[in-house]
């Protein structure tokens, strides 16, 4: 690491610690040259995937989109904003753990809607009715019929 004061390349770091919730590195550093002391902070470069959308284009991953929609499925319900900072991480790390350079943005969709399923199945539902353009009341219904079965299903599991 170059001293920010002298510009010397020989630095030592005398300190390391975690910082930011473990997410980052912070390293005490001193000059071999100068004996300036200073901080740097070292953090992971995480490369997610390109998303692939439904007309065949590709854009970067951004978790803004994801957090705007849970946003919007969520307005009015009694859902605290760090469970949506909590779905939003989760899902980068399940994307960035699969190792893909490639994913479909259905893919992604289904992610959020897995996780809104468990969370609050009125967000879920009007989600589900954006994500999968419901044109009808029908289609309302037969959402809702197969969350209740989804969710009976899961508490005989529990049983």
């Amino acid at each position: 690491m170059r001293c920010p004061f002298c510009h010397t390349d020989d630095t030592k770091v005398i300190d390391s610690r975690l910082a930011q919730e473990g997410t980052q590195v912070r390293r005490r550093r001193v000059c071999q040259a100068c004996g300036e002391r200073f901080t740097t902070y070292e953090v992971a470069e995480l490369s997610l995937p390109r998303v692939i959308k439904r007309d065949g284009n590709r854009e970067r991953f951004d978790p803004d989109k994801i957090r705007r929609g849970l946003i919007k499925a969520l307005e009015k319900r009694p859902v605290d904003s760090e469970a949506i900072e909590r779905i939003v991480h989760d899902i980068q790390q399940k994307l960035m753990s699969e190792g893909a350079r490639e994913v479909p943005a259905s893919q992604i969709g289904e992610l959020v809607m897995d996780a809104l399923r468990d969370l609050d199945q009125v967000a879920y539902v009007r989600f589900a009715s954006v994500y999968r353009s419901f044109q009808d009341v029908n289609a309302f219904r037969e959402e809702i019929e197969r969350l209740m079965k989804l969710t009976a299903a899961e508490g005989e599991k529990r049983e």
